[in-house]
């Protein structure tokens, strides 16, 4: 059991973040054993042959994060320093990784070996040279293509837990972030699957940085290493139909407003942009972006800007549309 004990300081200075590389290294430990997350099947099954057809060696992502992982080297994917990291500046920050970073990352007795890692060990500058461009061509290969919806579902969920801090304070954000983590009395608790946690730990200041993870699923993980900020990855909400299409649309409300912005209302039961409905419906980008503007100016979409994406949802009275039409479907 890991406990964090918080300062007014801390929780004035806890934020979220999201983190291209971390789903880097996380979707690695999906790839090694896909029949053990079957979550997450519909991307492996396309993934795996994509990477064999490219002919990518991905071997050494695949030593560094073992799966289950013992211990995953922070400094392969250290906390974020922005909100909304870009993978370029993620691998800038790897690549300038002190040599005696690495070497107590990988020094450890949980830490991972193999004849890839002694490698990285005896040339450290050559050898993060070699993982930041491995990574870089994974990323193009296994998560690029999915970003965008990867990225909407988690800017949703940080929109969510927004609305839950505005609602109920720090008591309820902390509360609702995964069944493995529970605040109480200005400390935060985390069940890890492994074990540990070493009893409680101070956050001296520094807050606590919550990243919502689509790979973390269905375990929690923690950084609290001195040289970076505590960290807690979680899965975010509505994570089982990320790789789902929608097809069921409310036939009595389709007759009302027409298919298509029936079929667009009912795919936001999580925000999600334009570009993203677009991947789901089969509707062009003009299209989705057309019919959003009809929807929100009759008050049954609302805009969200988040950083370069806006981020659409539905209204309250939408809700009630959606909930009424349901009921009339079944009476009828």
């Amino acid at each position: 059991m890991l406990e964090l004990e918080f300062t007014a300081r801390d929780l004035a200075r806890t934020r979220f973040a999201l983190s291209p590389l971390w789903e880097v290294v996380a979707s690695v430990r999906i790839l090694r054993n896909p029949d053990e997350h079957s979550l997450y099947r519909p991307w492996s099954d396309e993934v795996r042959p994509r990477l064999a057809a490219a002919g990518l060696d991905w071997g050494l992502l695949g030593d560094l994060v073992p799966d289950p992982p013992r211990a995953i080297p922070i400094f392969i994917a250290p906390p974020p320093t922005t909100p909304l990291s870009d993978l370029k500046v993620e691998l800038a920050v790897l690549r300038a990784t002190p040599a005696e970073r690495i070497r107590a990352g990988l020094g450890g007795k949980r830490a991972p070996r193999s004849a890839r890692i002694e490698a990285l060990l005896e040339d450290p500058h050559s050898g993060l040279a070699e993982l930041a461009e491995l990574v870089e061509a994974f990323w193009e290969i296994a998560l690029a293509p999915y970003w965008p919806r990867m990225r909407s579902l988690l800017e949703g969920d940080i929109l969510h837990r927004a609305r839950l801090l505005a609602e109920g304070g720090a008591d309820r954000l902390l509360n609702d972030l995964d069944p493995a983590v529970a605040w109480d009395a200005d400390t935060l608790r985390i069940r890890h699957r492994l074990g540990g946690g070493g009893g409680p730990q101070r956050l001296g200041g520094h807050g606590l940085l919550l990243v919502p993870s689509v790979f973390a699923w269905p375990r929690v993980f923690s950084v609290t290493a001195p040289a970076w900020q505590p960290t807690l990855r979680y899965p975010p909400r509505g994570i089982a139909t990320l790789w789902e299409r929608r097809t069921a649309v409310a036939q009595p409300l389709a007759a009302v407003l027409g298919r298509t912005r029936a079929q667009l209302l009912a795919e936001l039961d999580l925000p999600a942009s334009t570009t993203d409905l677009a991947r789901r419906t089969g509707i062009t980008a003009g299209g989705v972006s057309q019919h959003l503007t009809a929807l929100r100016t009759a008050g049954l979409v609302d805009a969200h800007r988040t950083g370069r994406y806006v981020l659409y949802t539905r209204t309250e009275a939408a809700e009630v549309l959606l909930a009424a039409a349901e009921r009339g479907g079944r009476e009828g």
